[in-house]
């Protein structure tokens, strides 16, 4: 009986699997439709403009919509193209997704509040490059992606909302003020999620280096060679990225 009671919970967690991983591919294709989109470039012809300006508070706004519409991307990625993973992986992965649609929704709202919409700027997509280099390889991808240029998030962050509070010493016009304080509070939600994400993706790092016999630490750096990805920059969020499942040997620049 334990065993019938065991294969039927294993037939039910393939068919949930199997729904998640069918439902990411379907979102997938619905982003990648999306008719209005950035214009592609490399970080160094993204034009640089000051934030205490609509027109670059508006850019910098947009910006960060776009790593986070990467995300959702990314997350996505992560659910349909890697199979035989634990049934965890994708509902972690999928909640991922969700969180980052509702992060990339309230700077969509934002951006189009200020007179303009996603796409009316350039990016680059450094993220999904990364994304495209590790398609072939999950400890990779779970090593390079949430927990090396994701998490370089959690180190931005807080960066940017130091410029937004020093914005109101800066006889800015009200509105665009208000609009700080707002773009503020929407970091707020973001970086405590994000450090969520970067801990979904140490777990399962760190899940496949032990299944695979690989030593996390040394692995990693192994990896950050052969795919050319960006060291540790600081200053670093020391206590977001503890709490994300670093730990201190990892952590030193």
């Amino acid at each position: 009986m334990s065993s019938e009671i065991s294969n039927t919970d294993k037939d039910h967690n393939n068919a949930n699997v199997l729904a998640l991983r069918e439902a990411a591919k379907a979102r997938t294709a619905t982003n990648a439709a999306r008719p209005h989109q950035p214009q592609l470039v490399t970080h160094l012809e993204v034009p640089k403009r000051s934030i205490h300006t609509l027109l670059g508070f508006a850019a910098m706004v947009h910006s960060i919509a776009h790593i986070e519409w990467n995300a959702i991307r990314l997350a996505l990625d992560a659910v349909w193209r890697f199979e035989g993973m634990p049934a965890n992986y994708y509902t972690d992965w999928m909640r991922v997704a969700d969180e980052e649609t509702k992060h990339f929704n309230l700077l969509e709202a934002l951006l189009q509040d200020l007179g303009y919409t996603y796409g009316d700027f350039t990016a680059h997509d450094g993220l999904w490059h990364m994304c495209e280099v590790t398609k072939g390889d999950i400890v990779a991808r779970m090593a390079l992606v949430p927990r090396t240029l994701e998490a370089r998030g959690l180190d931005a962050t807080p960066l940017v909302q130091a410029k937004l509070k020093r914005m109101k010493l800066a006889g800015l016009d009200a509105a665009l003020l208000n609009d700080a304080k707002r773009m503020d509070a929407i970091l707020d939600i973001i970086l405590f999620e994000e450090i969520g994400h970067v801990a979904v993706g140490n777990h399962w790092y760190r899940w496949l280096c032990e299944r695979d016999g690989f030593d996390a630490i040394a692995h990693y750096k192994k990896l950050a060679l052969e795919f050319d990805a960006p060291r540790l920059k600081p200053p670093l969020n020391m206590a977001a990225r503890l709490q994300a499942g670093f730990v201190a040997e990892e952590l030193v620049v």
